[in-house]
């Protein structure tokens, strides 16, 4: 006997609405292509970015 296994739902970090996480969702986590290219778009302006700890360099400013 299998039991039934609840498809993983998770909200979207696009828009919030609630998507199913599973092979499925071609664009999990995102609910739809359009959330997966906005964010991606972010990252391609520098919306979101990795801070960067190193202080900058003395060299560099002479």
């Amino acid at each position: 006997m299998q039991l039934a296994v609840k498809p993983r739902k998770v909200a979207c970090p696009g828009c919030g609405e609630t998507t199913v996480y599973s092979t499925s969702n071609a664009y999990r986590p995102f609910c739809s292509e359009r959330c997966k290219l906005m964010d991606l778009g972010d990252w391609a302006t520098e919306k979101f970015r990795i801070p960067d700890a190193t202080p900058p360099d003395l060299q560099d400013a002479e």
